[in-house]
């Protein structure tokens, strides 16, 4: 559940009075630095150009797949730079040390951190599992038609090497926007998974979600239903191709996936199999409660505030839930907000983040389409009708699915269905993208090379392999 896009609006200060004479052209180009969030390194890239004077940029945070972000206004007077990014709300303060050094401090919901910055790329992330062509396997661009959206969808069908019809698994990604490889923070979790599992002899089609890469339609107003309509598509798809066995097709979804997942299986019980990556099973407010407890504890935020904070988040996702007038929602969540802080000091808010602008932020949040179908939906009934073999994985480090209060409730689901085929498989020591983690921390994902870890693609392949002999 992928909610951790830094917001920081940028005004930068650089400078050195050996520059004055050419300063734009000492300053174009690209400057990258880090600052350290729960003892992890959070990498930030500025790209700074001139076009005959007029200074533009753009803002990458590439451990957080946040890459492009624009920068409102570029502003450089004599041996000071001032970048205004009110994208993502944030203030960096530095001085050009030198012709590729800047030495700054960045501004952050009332925290101030030192970050010096280098001109130059920053390193790319060296990622040892992600395939080198070419492949030894085939690899097709298929276009899917999604009739019940009116949409067209994009992705890539990868095939083994072999005269028979083969076993196909569907890939289906996680919350937000994704093309077919689900990439997060320097990560192609999905091509590491499509090509592991197509060099083990199954087929493998991943998909561009709707509104991105090659994929129509529109991401921001749809729903968990709403994709489950697309998947469907695919399963479809797969069945009148003659190069897959019909009877052998399959679905793994991770995060939000898994419910996508669940609920194309449960509409249609010809499904082979079903694999639940991170899954959840309990209602989406409770998940998110889970997931905040989760990740600031893990922060180090102190027992007191923290409750304060959670009954906060609570009552809010509750009305985004059960409110259908969306402006009296916005209302409520707002008064919430307000009401809340009076009981927290100041110190508290800044800890807990807190700020006008945060306000705004959990508004619009709680506002769009998606979220509020997700809080109140609850994964158990659909999970309660699936009969075909399942196999649910969490890792013990998933700060986000956290696995002590979703594996347990996915048991108990497919206990109710009577379900006599389903393996429930903690993994230890990973985190919600299956990577061998040391904190979970969302700030960690992209600072690991291990993009899936071995023991969950081997667990993922062995168990297919004995369902569908």
């Amino acid at each position: 559940m992928k909610k951790y896009l830094l917001l920081i609006l940028v005004t930068l200060l650089a400078g050195a009075n050996c520059l004055a004479q050419h300063p734009a052209q000492t300053i174009a180009g690209s400057w990258n630095g880090a600052l350290t969030i729960g003892g992890t390194k959070l990498r930030l890239v500025f790209h700074i150009q001139d076009n005959k004077g007029a200074l533009t940029a753009t803002m990458d945070s590439p451990d957080q797949g946040a890459k492009g972000i624009p920068v409102t206004s570029v502003k450089l007077v004599q041996d000071s730079l001032f970048l205004d990014i009110q994208a993502i709300r944030g203030t960096y303060a530095g001085k050009l040390t030198g012709p590729a050094t800047i030495n700054g401090y960045l501004k952050q919901g009332g925290q101030t951190m030192h970050i010096p910055l280098a001109k130059g790329e920053t390193e790319v992330a060296h990622r040892p599992q992600e395939p080198i062509k070419p492949y030894p396997y085939q690899e097709t661009e298929v276009t899917i038609e999604n009739k019940t959206a009116g949409i067209k969808l994009a992705g890539t069908l990868t095939l083994p090497i072999k005269n028979a019809k083969a076993p196909a698994v569907i890939l289906v990604n996680g919350s937000g926007p994704h093309d077919r490889d689900q990439p997060i923070m320097g990560h192609k979790p999905f091509l590491v998974l499509a090509d592991y599992l197509t060099r083990q002899g199954f087929a493998v089609l991943r998909l561009d979600d709707r509104g991105v890469g090659k994929s129509e339609g529109n991401f921001a107003t749809a729903t968990t239903d709403d994709f489950a309509t697309d998947i469907e598509a695919a399963y479809t798809y797969l069945k009148n191709n003659n190069v897959i066995e019909p009877q052998k097709i399959g679905l793994i979804g991770h995060s939000e996936g898994a419910l996508v997942a669940a609920k194309v299986a449960a509409k249609h019980p010809d499904v082979a199999f079903v694999v639940l990556m991170a899954g959840t099973a309990v209602p989406g407010t409770e998940l998110l409660i889970a997931q905040n407890k989760a990740l600031l504890k893990a922060a180090g935020v102190p027992q007191a505030p923290l409750q304060k904070y959670l009954q906060l988040r609570k009552a809010q996702f509750e009305v985004a839930a059960t409110e259908t007038d969306l402006f009296k929602a916005s209302d409520k969540i707002k008064q919430l907000e307000q009401t809340a802080k009076t009981n927290l000091t100041e110190q508290e808010q800044k800890q807990l983040g807190l700020t006008p602008q945060s306000q705004q932020a959990i508004v619009a949040q709680l506002s769009s389409p998606w979220m509020r179908y997700f809080l109140k939906y609850n994964p158990a009934p659909t999970l309660q009708k699936l009969k075909m073999p399942v196999l649910a994985l969490n890792g013990t480090k998933d700060l986000q699915v956290p696995y002590q209060q979703n594996l347990p409730a996915t048991e108990k689901a497919l206990k109710a269905a009577s379900n006599k085929k389903y393996t429930i498989k903690e993994m230890p020591g990973l985190n919600h993208l299956f990577q061998t983690a040391t904190t979970g921390m969302i700030n960690e994902y992209g600072q690991l090379e291990e993009t899936i870890a071995p023991a969950a693609l081997e667990t993922i392949s062995t168990w297919i392999k004995g369902v569908v002999k």
